[in-house]
């Protein structure tokens, strides 16, 4: 099976789930310049998928390199889509993740 036999399998919600994670794969080597090494305060949504969760951790931490987080963010979404993970608490723990690759970044800061 491959995985377009997958996408075509799918109900149309899981689809665009697929899609969304596609996305995000495809972004993960994205690469900025000039990046601040403050965090930005951009607000949680009361309701939030989790793609659009990992975007506004992004953005929000934009200094943190998105190689370093891929192996666990990537872990959590496939939790989601695949067996159906609630979406507020794989988003608690992206949060927790960003936040700790953030300490992680200003301690080594620090350090320099």
């Amino acid at each position: 099976m491959n995985i377009s036999d997958i996408y075509e399998a799918l109900p149309s919600a899981s689809r665009k789930s697929l899609m969304d994670f596609a996305e995000f794969l495809f972004q993960r080597d994205g690469t900025t310049e000039s990046v601040a090494s403050e965090k930005l305060d951009i607000l949680r949504p009361e309701k939030e998928s989790v793609v659009a969760a990992l975007k506004r951790l992004n953005q929000t931490y934009p200094m943190i390199e998105r190689k370093l987080l891929f192996h666990e963010a990537s872990s959590l979404m496939t939790d989601h889509i695949m067996q159906g993970r609630d979406v507020d608490e794989v988003i608690d723990e992206l949060e927790a993740l960003f936040d700790k690759h953030y300490q992680d970044f200003l301690q080594a800061s620090q350090n320099r």
